[in-house]
């Protein structure tokens, strides 16, 4: 971000915008104000990060949410309010919103807030600011990016490793975007989807007549990625006959098409995947040890769901935001408690279906197929605890970090190890259980 980031904040209240723009100075930001949503919408392209107060006269900041989130969807807006609970806090991250603060405004957590939303500190942090689309609540997860992060800064081979579903193409989109070649071409190979005989020519191109049916000149893959990223997945079904071919391609930069009489070279980054035991495939003569050696620079495991299910809930208010649904809280213990061997593309195929089969706003567990109602919380990390058990204790962590930091979310969540987002989707999660046991 070049110079100062700049914070529009809209409150009707001019002592508010006053003590809210004092404090975002001295905190080294460039700061606008205004006092009603009309405005906040016309100036969104004006800033880098909007503080809206959710009661104003005219266009409340609900209303203004809702618009940017489809005019500026990019647009990080943290939303301030004395009158907001939890449940209603969450329903605008599902709006749209980045994060809530709560009015008094303790101005340590806004400044903390805010440079963790921009991204502020992600260096002195070892990570980065995640793009909206990306869910990372979890450690594991926050480790995945934050070791893509740092590998996006360098022109290393990666190789992704994990089972089918994981995220493994989202990872590798990480990893261009956030490089110095973001902005050139990122160019996607399904290795699985290609028919053996026309792998070669699909990467490397061909020459018009160089086997039946190449009517014309065709470029292959390699050179529509030059000065970009070529993400090579599922690098496990690569034929034999074709591994030489593609180890020469990246070591030297160069190929050749098929039918070709001339060396091509390329200036392409390459990041490869697999759900396969690539050295058991080497050891059963499936892969080449010396291309093996050359994809495995820099490997990163992406880790099933069952070993992140806390990303669960935030992964399933996304992926039901633009349907309008939410998971009820039985439900959600049952997503967490399913093994989810499909991963994330499991889950997703699961909420599909279920929002298909709710009338309602809230999916229920008589939604979800007969296998994830039928399963049960199994003992994790602590000997016979329950996840039950787990969760009571949780809750009661959580209380303990709230009274210990007077409430102040950002500080109980470093506490608890957590992120705040994490923390606030907990906190909703207990307010709706407690409300379907009254």
């Amino acid at each position: 971000m070049n110079g100062s980031p700049v914070i529009l904040v809209a409150d009707d209240e001019a002592a508010q915008r006053l003590l809210l723009e004092d404090a975002l100075t001295h905190a080294g930001f460039s700061v606008k104000t205004c006092s009603n949503g009309k405005d906040a919408v016309e100036e969104a392209t004006r800033c880098d990060l909007m503080l809206l107060d959710v009661r104003m006269p005219g266009m409340s900041g609900l209303e203004a949410l809702e618009q940017l989130h489809r005019s500026h969807p990019e647009l990080p807006v943290i939303l301030l309010t004395a009158y907001i609970d939890v449940r209603d806090a969450v329903e605008a991250m599902k709006m749209g919103a980045r994060d809530y603060l709560e009015k008094p405004v303790d101005l340590d957590e806004l400044i903390t807030v805010v440079e963790d939303t921009l991204g502020v500190h992600a260096e002195a942090q070892e990570g980065c600011m995640l793009p909206p689309e990306i869910i990372a609540e979890s450690a594991p997860m926050r480790t995945v990016f934050q070791q893509a992060y740092k590998v996006a800064q360098t022109s290393a081979t990666v190789l992704l490793l994990g089972e089918s579903g994981v995220g493994k193409e989202v990872v590798a989109q990480f990893i261009h975007k956030t490089s110095e070649r973001a902005g050139r071409p990122l160019v996607m190979v399904d290795c699985s989807a290609l028919p053996e005989n026309l792998v070669e020519a699909e990467l490397f191109g061909h020459e018009k007549g160089a086997f039946t049916g190449a009517d014309v000149a065709r470029e292959g893959r390699f050179l529509q990625a030059d000065t970009g990223t070529i993400f090579l997945d599922e690098i496990g079904e690569m034929p034999l006959a074709l591994q030489p071919k593609l180890l020469r391609a990246l070591e030297t930069g160069t190929f050749r098409a098929v039918g070709g009489s001339r060396d091509v070279r390329v200036d392409v980054r390459v990041l490869a995947a697999t759900n396969r035991d690539i050295e058991k495939e080497v050891e059963a003569g499936r892969f080449r040890e010396d291309l093996y050696y050359r994809l495995n620079v820099f490997p990163l495991v992406i880790p099933p769901l069952r070993e992140h299910p806390e990303d669960i809930p935030a992964l399933a208010a996304r992926m039901l935001k633009s349907q309008r649904k939410t998971t009820a809280p039985a439900t959600e213990r049952l997503l967490m408690a399913y093994d989810w061997p499909g991963n994330i593309r499991e889950l997703r195929n699961v909420l599909e279906r279920a929002a298909i089969l709710s009338e309602g706003s809230r999916i229920l567990p008589e939604a979800l197929p007969p296998m994830l109602r039928k399963a049960t919380p199994t003992p994790r990390a602590r000997g016979s605890v329950l996840i039950g058990d787990m969760a009571a204790i949780e809750r009661q962590a959580i209380q303990e970090a709230l009274k210990k930091t007077s409430g102040n979310k950002t500080k109980a969540a470093q506490l608890l190890g957590i992120s705040r987002r994490s923390l606030i989707y907990k906190l909703h999660a207990y307010s709706e259980e407690a409300s379907e046991n009254e």
